[in-house]
């Protein structure tokens, strides 16, 4: 799915929130970018009418219809799904397209393709180089950051959708405290929750947001816990 305005995908969207538009590569509070991604992917296939999310507190996932979407990330994804034995929670599938192969470098390539980044190399130590892509045209994420202003720091009574499932995830993730004052986006904490639980997006879009959002942050915190246990072994 795309956007009206940028005409990017959902996980594009948020690989630009993740980079450093100057140096092309992550920022440092972007640990949990990939959980964004997985969650923005999720939310595109529910809707695209591709999966269906149960409503209840399990948030199983179905497939509804296997048609691929001639997006390579997205019809990867697509396939997991339908070739799963078993059903698995919208978290379990966050978690397990966020470990997707590669899957920074598809998405920031698509975007390079499309001349908004560039793909570039430079050295770490001296002797190892590693792929950055820098932003050449700041345009689609400039427009991305002043509707995600208008979102959670405007006062209307909906929210866009797709604006709403960018949000939620990247507050989820840390990667809107990157682009905003921490201490306003805490001021608007109502706010923030109000998007999250999907009531500003309209009826059609709340459970896409809703499991989205839960999804994303039930991943993230199944990453944290066993990292902390990994650390103290």
């Amino acid at each position: 799915m795309k956007t009206g305005t940028s005409g990017l995908h959902l996980h594009e969207q948020l690989m630009l929130l993740a980079l450093r538009d100057e140096k092309g590569t992550l920022e440092s509070k972007a640990s949990m970018y990939g959980y964004a991604l997985g969650g923005a992917i999720l939310s595109e296939l529910t809707l695209g009418g591709n999966i269906r999310i149960a409503s209840d507190k399990k948030k199983m996932v179905d497939l509804v219809d296997r048609t691929r979407l001639g997006e390579p990330v997205l019809d990867e994804c697509l396939d997991l799904v339908a070739s799963a034995k078993r059903r698995r929670q919208a978290s379990d599938w966050v978690g397990r397209f966020a470990r997707l192969k590669k899957l920074r470098h598809r998405v920031a390539e698509e975007l390079c393709r499309r001349g908004i980044l560039q793909d570039s190399e430079d050295k770490v130590l001296l002797f190892f180089t590693r792929k950055v892509y820098p932003t050449i045209n700041p345009g689609p994420e400039r427009q991305l950051i002043e509707s995600l202003r208008e979102a959670v720091f405007g006062d209307s009574e909906t929210v866009e959708p797709e604006s709403a499932i960018v949000v939620s995830l990247a507050n989820a993730t840390g990667l809107l405290a990157i682009h905003f004052d921490k201490k306003k986006l805490k001021e608007r904490k109502r706010r923030l929750e109000q998007i999250a639980d999907g009531n500003l997006a309209g009826a059609a879009t709340r459970e896409a947001v809703q499991a989205a959002q839960q999804a994303a942050m039930a991943a993230v915190m199944a990453a944290t816990t066993i990292t902390t246990i990994t650390a103290a072994r």
